[in-house]
C-alpha cells in the first residue's frame, strides 16, 4: 500500500510538472534530491557508528537487562493475557528496553521475535490478538531516552546544540506513549464488552451482554 502511495505521488508530480511546462525543474529536483540523500547518509555514518557503539557497550554491560527487570511489572500489566514465563514476555521486555535506549537495530529483531512468540499464543492465526496490537502501538509511540538518529541528523547539518532535542523528544514520546496506552485500553474494554443495542429480544427483555469472541479462521466451520 505504501509503495502505491509513493508511486502515486511521483506520477502526480511528473504530470503536474509536464502540464505546467516545468519538466526541467522536476528533473533538477529529482537529481538534487538523490544527491542530497547520498550526502546526508554519508554524513550520518560516522555519527551513527559512534552512537551505536556507545549503545552496544551499554547493552553488553547489562543496562538493557537491568531496564528489562525494572520494566517487568509494568509490562505484565500492559500484557495481562501473556503468561509471565512465556518467551514472548522476555522478547517484549528486551524490545522495549532497546527502544528506550535508541537501539533500533536491536529493538527490531526483538520485536519480530516477540510477534512470532505471540502468534504461538494466538487461537485465531489470521486475526491479531490484543497483545499484538498493544506491542505494535507501543513500538510506534515508543518512549525514547536517547534519540540517536535525530541527534546525528542535527550534528550533520551543523547544529550548535544537537542534543537539545533530547528533552522535547522525551516529552513528546511520553505523551504519545500515554495516548497509545489509553487508546489501547479503551479498545480492549470495548472489544471485551461490545455494544449490544442492535440485538432485539422478542420478549422485550434487555439484550444480553456477552464476551467478545474473535472471528473463527477461514474454513474452520
Amino acid at each position: 500500500m505504501v509503495n502505491w502511495i509513493w508511486m502515486g505521488m511521483i506520477v502526480f508530480s511528473v504530470l503536474f510538472g509536464a502540464a505546467n511546462g516545468k519538466m526541467e525543474q522536476v528533473a533538477e529536483a529529482a537529481f538534487g534530491g538523490a544527491q542530497t540523500g547520498v550526502t546526508v547518509c554519508l554524513g550520518l555514518i560516522s555519527i551513527l557508528v559512534f552512537w551505536m557503539g556507545l549503545m552496544r557497550i551499554a547493552e553488553v554491560a547489562g543496562l538493557v537487562s537491568k531496564l528489562s527487570r525494572l520494566l517487568a511489572p509494568i509490562v505484565r500489566r500492559l500484557f495481562p493475557d501473556v503468561p509471565s514465563e512465556h518467551p514472548a514476555m522476555g522478547y517484549i521486555l528486551s524490545n522495549m528496553s532497546a527502544n528506550l535506549l535508541g537501539l533500533g537495530n536491536a529493538a527490531t529483531p526483538m520485536g519480530i521475535k516477540a510477534m512470532q512468540e505471540l502468534q504461538k499464543l494466538n487461537p485465531h492465526p489470521t486475526v491479531a490478538t490484543p497483545a499484538m496490537c498493544t506491542l505494535l502501538a507501543l513500538n510506534t509511540a515508543s518512549i525514547t531516552l536517547v534519540p540517536t538518529t535525530m541527534i546525528a541528523i542535527r550534528m550533520n547539518f551543523g547544529s550548535v546544540h544537537p542534543a537539545d532535542i533530547v528533552a522535547p523528544t522525551l516529552l513528546a514520546t511520553l505523551i504519545s506513549t500515554g495516548a497509545a496506552v489509553i487508546i489501547d485500553r479503551w479498545y480492549r474494554r470495548r472489544n471485551k464488552f461490545p455494544p449490544t443495542s442492535t440485538i432485539i429480544q422478542k420478549d422485550g427483555a434487555a439484550p444480553p451482554t456477552t464476551l467478545y469472541k474473535p472471528p473463527a479462521p477461514a474454513g474452520g466451520g
